[in-house]
């Protein structure tokens, strides 16, 4: 059906086309899924104590606002993570700002967090039926004075619900973020998190998300600081604002770049990350991963999981399934 319907769907640009994907999912939610395919093969995977049934996830940046977790665990995802959700709602950059690029099998986008917030999102994650794992992606607001507050305001709310927290200081669509991945700063703000990740006596996972822009020095520092900060998984990567020879028309829009031309530094990235945590940390791969095949070559790097995204603007709702049997 997909096959049918992509040439449709890339008639209109890509952000209406992902506000109709998400709508259709959050109908067919609300319907109770009917139709939904028989679940992938269990493949068990544990991380921090979170049982995935398998290693394939969504990653954040499709369902934004928690709209259609239980449809997206029912397209086969063992987890789905919601985000990035900021402490207030902001409508994210001017548009247009998101970009398909077609003959590269890849998109461009720089859409600065937009979401309706926090407050507004949690309702909706608490109602989900759980049918998999839940993680929610934190961020800071554009406009904030105080960051490491946000993100420590932001994981509080969050740990009362997720079955992991994620922090996003790695898009390039909001000016100055990235510079959270500095060490000093990055124990300040692990230290906050850490501490407002408590939900009475439990402990919730946080994970942390990671630029594929880093050298090899950068890449040291931030792994010592995690593991010393008692984060419990590092997602490698995020967007890249470097850029591959590439042919599609937009191919020289300003964001991050994600898809099949990511694909090449993410493994090199998860490559050096592995090598440098050695084991002392678990990996989460995301970037380029557009088959069983290029999941199985990530997992045999040293991930645990993978993350994918963007390459369902390619190949349909069912890629996940496909990916978890295919592994």
């Amino acid at each position: 059906m997909f096959s049918t319907l992509r040439p449709l769907l890339f008639k209109l640009d890509p952000e209406s086309a992902h506000r109709l994907t998400i709508r259709s999912l959050a109908a067919w939610q609300a319907a109770g899924c009917p139709g939904a395919p028989s679940r992938p093969k269990r493949r068990p995977v544990t991380i921090a104590g979170i049982e995935f049934a398998h290693p394939v996830c969504l990653a954040a940046g499709f369902d934004k606002d928690a709209e259609a977790i239980d449809a997206c665990h029912a397209l086969g995802f063992a987890g789905v993570e919601v985000g990035t959700l900021t402490p207030r709602a902001q409508a994210g950059n001017p548009k247009p700002r998101l970009f398909r690029l077609a003959e590269d099998r890849g998109v461009i986008n720089r859409m600065g967090f937009n979401n309706g917030g926090i407050d507004a999102a949690l309702p909706r994650v608490a109602a989900a039926r759980r049918r998999g794992v839940v993680g929610v992606n934190v961020g800071a607001n554009k406009d904030s004075s105080d960051r490491i507050a946000d993100y420590a305001g932001a994981v509080a709310k969050a740990a009362a619900l997720a079955d992991h927290v994620t922090i996003n200081i790695s898009s390039p669509n909001t000016p100055g973020l990235r510079d959270l991945q500095d060490p000093a700063m990055l124990g300040e703000l692990l230290a906050a998190c850490d501490g407002a990740r408590m939900v009475a006596s439990n402990r919730v996972p946080l994970f942390l998300k990671i630029a594929p822009d880093l050298d090899r020095a950068s890449l040291e520092s931030i792994v010592r600081t995690v593991i010393d900060g008692g984060v419990d998984a590092l997602i490698v990567s995020n967007t890249t604002i470097s850029r591959p020879e590439l042919r599609s028309r937009d191919r020289g829009e300003a964001g991050g770049l994600s898809g099949q031309p990511l694909k090449l530094l993410a493994r090199e990235k998860l490559g050096e990350v592995a090598a440098i945590a050695n084991g002392a940390i678990p990996l989460i791969s995301a970037g380029g991963i557009d088959s069983a095949d290029e999941a199985r070559r990530r997992l045999d790097m040293g991930a645990k999981l993978v993350q994918l995204y963007s390459a369902m603007v390619f190949e349909g709702p069912g890629l996940a399934r496909r990916i978890a049997n295919g592994i």
